[in-house]
């Protein structure tokens, strides 16, 4: 049945089709992260509702981050084992089912329950979307395709303060998260159809280098044996609670720091993620250039990945600046990180068998995840402690935050050639 399936994509028509692959992992990267930033853009509004405080507020995203944690090791290892077009469009229905049932609770306890059961779903996103990238394009082209498919992260951020808001006052804030839920359930049918593996092939211009003939099962602990593992284990770590901090906090800091509710600060917001979908390919692609050029991938890489790290320096200085000049450094800083983000992912398909590649994905996203659950307690503790320094205090911490990720990153992975990893039963 597999080989059946396999040969439903000619080989010809690889080349098109790994790019039509990468607009459905577009999309569900765009509605993964849509979903995600619904409650934040609400915050002003359910402030008065709830009556929650920040650390309850930090509290709820910290326990969507848990569950994100534990569900990318869980989804890794699934999608390693068992078929991806099944797993990941599972995926998408649980975190799109989570979503809408946000529209039926009436408290912070409710919130807590649903934004785990998002967690657990949308854990399944960036695993499998990394190992289709990994089965279907070759090295030279996958910083461009995660670049890519990354960037509905962005647009996701630019549409969702232009949308919700309006969903929000025209029908209601249930209503923001039933109408973008229902779109994600269309998409898990769209891709159950129209989803097919890489072929195998001899044609390799379209496979992996890393690609293992007979797919054999690698275990965790074999992996966590290994440097560059914990090389991508602590870059997420330490910079994956930056991007949480932006798309958690920013509309509360435009808000409670300048002023502006989310009917004037929602332009500074959509100019941000506008300036990041922009910036943040342009940065994906530079890599592969020069290794089109040429260069290795671990000079193209780490150069990409130190200039990457010094863009975000600058976000340090956010609260000295005027209200558009703090969106230029938030929007450079922001573009920075899913650049890097896009390299570092492309770092593990460079470096591990396809056949380890979402787990690596699921260990580090996890890393990130607890990260990302951990900053968001630190905020609100930061946020309520000093009310009228804490975000300065906040932005400084993530302005340096991936200078020191790119030194260990490279103290732990000096060079990202393959490595190659024998079969370990289960």
């Amino acid at each position: 049945m597999t080989e059946s399936i396999r040969s439903s994509v000619p080989e010809g028509g690889a080349h098109s089709y790994r790019w039509k692959v990468c607009l459905l992992l577009f999309a569900a990267t765009l509605l993964n992260y849509f979903d995600r930033q619904i409650l934040s853009l609400l915050k002003p509004m359910l402030d008065e509702q709830f009556q929650w405080t920040n650390w309850q507020f930090g509290l709820i995203n910290s326990v969507f981050q848990g569950a994100y944690a534990v569900a990318l090791v869980g989804w890794g290892w699934l999608m390693d084992r068992r078929s991806l077009k099944i797993t990941f469009a599972i995926a998408i229905i649980v975190w799109s089912g989570a979503a809408m049932g946000h529209a039926l609770v009436a408290g912070v306890a409710g919130f807590i329950v649903m934004r785990f059961l998002l967690g657990l779903g949308e854990g399944g996103c960036f695993p499998g979307a990394i190992k289709a990238v990994g089965e279907w394009f070759p090295g030279r082209e996958r910083s461009l395709a995660t670049t890519l498919f990354n960037s509905g992260a962005n647009v996701a951020s630019v549409l969702a303060p232009a949308l919700i808001p309006w969903i929000a006052l025209t029908w209601g804030w249930p209503a923001s998260f039933v109408l973008p839920a229902s779109m994600g359930l269309g998409l898990a049918a769209v891709w159950l159809i129209y989803y097919r593996p890489a072929p195998a092939s001899a044609d390799k211009s379209f496979t992996s280098p890393n690609s293992a003939v007979a797919a054999p099962k690698i275990s965790w602990l074999q992996l966590l044996r290994i440097r560059q593992t914990w090389g991508f284990v602590v870059a997420k770590f330490l910079t994956d609670p930056v991007w949480w901090f932006l798309l958690i906090w920013l509309p509360d800091y435009f808000n409670k720091t300048r002023g502006l509710p989310l009917k004037q600060s929602w332009i500074y917001l959509v100019s941000i993620y506008g300036m990041i979908t922009g910036l943040s390919i342009v940065g994906g692609w530079g890599t592969g250039y020069l290794i089109s050029r040429g260069w290795t991938a671990t000079r193209a890489r780490k150069t990409g990945l130190f200039c990457f790290a010094l863009l975000v320096v600058p976000i340090s200085f956010v609260s000295f600046a005027g209200d558009w000049t703090a969106v230029w450094l938030i929007g450079l800083a922001g573009s920075a990180h899913q650049a890097w983000s896009a390299n570092l992912f492309t770092t593990v398909s460079d470096i591990f068998p396809d056949n380890a590649v979402a787990s690596v994905v699921g260990i580090g996203g996890m890393a990130g995840a607890i990260g990302g659950m951990l900053f968001p307690l630190v905020c609100g503790l930061v946020l309520d402690g000093f009310p009228s320094g804490g975000y300065g205090i906040l932005f400084a911490a993530c302005g340096f935050a991936y200078v020191v990720a790119f030194l260990l990153n490279h103290l732990l992975s000096p060079s990202f050639a393959p490595v190659k990893l024998a079969s370990t039963p289960l």
